[in-house]
């Protein structure tokens, strides 16, 4: 079975704390099959896991930050709001979703690292 990323940071979460599919059920309010479902991808992590997860485990603010990062890498669609943004960063949105299929490893770290500068 291949997991996602949250999904692989969520059961090792449980393994450290010597839970079981069972005991996550309860603190989220949802089935197991619900939880196996969006550990695998076949769903998506539901918007307000993140802060049960953390409260519950008392993760610190990097280890939430982590489980943040493996939401969002996790996720099969991202949704960008430009209705602000300038001409040239709705074309630089349109362009890059067009050609996000044809990107390569290695020009996907570059655009990394250009975007890296600006924060």
């Amino acid at each position: 079975m291949d997991y996602t990323t949250f999904g692989e940071k969520f059961r090792i979460l449980r393994i450290k704390h010597h839970e079981v599919l069972a005991d996550a059920k309860t603190f989220l309010g949802v089935s197991s099959a619900f939880i196996s479902s969006v550990e695998c991808g076949k769903r998506p992590v539901p918007s307000d896991w993140l802060d049960k997860i953390s409260n519950h485990y008392g993760l610190s603010e990097e280890e939430r930050c982590d489980l943040g990062d493996s939401i969002e890498l996790s996720k099969n669609t991202i949704k960008l709001h430009i209705t602000n943004s300038s001409p040239a960063q709705k074309t630089a949105a349109i362009q890059f979703q067009r050609s996000f299929d044809d990107l390569d490893e290695k020009t996907a770290k570059e655009i990394i690292k250009i975007l890296e500068r600006n924060k």
